[in-house]
């Protein structure tokens, strides 16, 4: 429940951009390793491949992310559009805006509880 009403206010914070909170998740990893492939990526996320596969093309049919290769023929990689570029700009400050706002809410002893919850898991 707690995850639920957490992604809400990210959804709600980043919603003038078009994206939710797991879409902005793989933009901001895709843009951090591009090009990358679906593996790696995958790896890195701790998502298998078919659903990063899934996600993947839902950004590609919004113009986000594209399919490119690289030397390994057999492994496609995946990079940012420039209007992925243009999205991920416009949404960073929306999302750190409300990453304070939980932050302020929650004060450093419970944030710190989440951390360690985190780790746990």
């Amino acid at each position: 429940m707690a995850n639920r009403k957490l992604s809400a206010l990210y959804d709600g914070a980043l919603e003038p951009t078009g994206i939710n909170i797991a879409q902005f998740s793989l933009l901001r990893n895709v843009e951090r390793r591009q090009p990358v492939s679906l593996t790696e990526l995958g790896r890195h996320m701790e998502l298998d491949r078919s659903t990063l596969g899934r996600n993947v093309r839902v950004l590609e049919r919004m113009g986000l992310m594209e399919f490119g290769s690289g030397d390994d023929q057999r492994e496609a990689l995946v990079l940012l559009t420039g209007r992925g570029t243009e999205i991920l700009q416009t949404a960073v400050p929306l999302w750190q805006a409300c990453q304070d706002d939980v932050a302020a809410r929650l004060g450093p002893e419970k944030l710190a509880l989440i951390t360690e919850l985190n780790s746990l898991l």
